[in-house]
């Protein structure tokens, strides 16, 4: 396994504002990006990805339930680790050496209104992205992969375009069957990876995109006005990702945390 130890000058969004309405039983109470996978929620999973490679520095645009996450950092420490609490002054001693992992993350959180769209949410970050940097890093806050973010980002300069986005062979949501030439079924395969490419988030994007985007909208009318363009390039993962949408999926990334590899896991 490889590691990356130093950190390197680029932000990266997380939308962490949606609801998650097929979610329910668990975004009641709590935002999508905060439910649990081995323990942890997933936002962890997705930032520790990034920070591995060196990138670290995180804008979490937040919305529905925005406490809970920024309670949840807050309380990092605390919740991680032995304290002791001395309740007359509040004074706090942690005992930091019984920690088994302490994260390095440096979080900027966003308030990006509660029905806001996710176009909108990155345009509302904007002024956190520092005059120097030429370009940013965009995702989604429910899916995990075992990308590598620096070929990713070797891509984006090589094609020398304003957005990268990544692309993944989707796993079908319905069960598919095969047909011989007699019209006769000749198998059935249980949600199987399709060849078509879909967008699975890690972004990298140049500045200039922040102009293509208009209040209100989704990303993809902006990222639809980059391809008329010829400024938006797919980078090609054929690796593992996968995204937490319902009950049912989220019971199935945590079968595969459980056990014991999961691929994503590159920390």
């Amino acid at each position: 396994m490889l590691f990356f130890t130093k950190k390197i000058n680029m932000k990266t969004i997380i939308l962490c504002g949606g609801i998650g309405y097929r979610l329910k039983e668990e975004t009641e109470f709590k935002p999508k990006p905060m439910v649990q996978v081995g323990g942890k929620p997933i936002l962890w999973h997705i930032m520790k990805i990034y920070a591995h490679y060196g990138y670290n520095d995180f804008v979490l645009a937040l919305g529905y339930k925005a406490d809970y996450i920024k309670d949840f950092f807050l309380n990092q420490k605390a919740f991680s680790s032995d304290f002791t609490l001395e309740t007359k002054n509040h004074k706090t001693k942690y005992y930091l050496e019984n920690r088994s992992e302490i994260d390095d993350f440096r979080i900027t959180f966003v308030d990006t209104g509660l029905e806001t769209n996710p176009g909108e949410r990155i345009l509302k970050c904007r002024k956190y992205i520092p005059e120097k940097d030429e370009s940013f890093m965009v995702t989604y806050g429910d899916g995990v992969s075992d990308i590598n973010i620096h070929e990713l980002i070797k891509h984006h300069k090589k094609e020398g375009v304003i957005g990268a986005i990544t692309g993944i062979h989707p796993r079908s949501k319905f069960g598919m069957v095969e047909v011989d030439k007699k019209g006769r079924v000749s198998n059935f395969s249980e949600k199987p990876i399709v060849n078509d490419w879909v967008n699975g988030g890690y972004m990298v994007l140049q500045k200039a995109f922040f102009d293509y985007v208009r209040p209100g909208e989704t990303e993809h009318p902006a990222l639809a006005r980059l391809s008329s363009q010829g400024q938006l390039s797919l980078y090609k993962h054929n690796g593992f990702w996968y995204c937490v949408d319902t009950h049912k999926e989220l019971d199935e990334l945590n079968d595969i945390w459980n056990s014991g590899k999961p691929p994503w896991k590159v920390w």
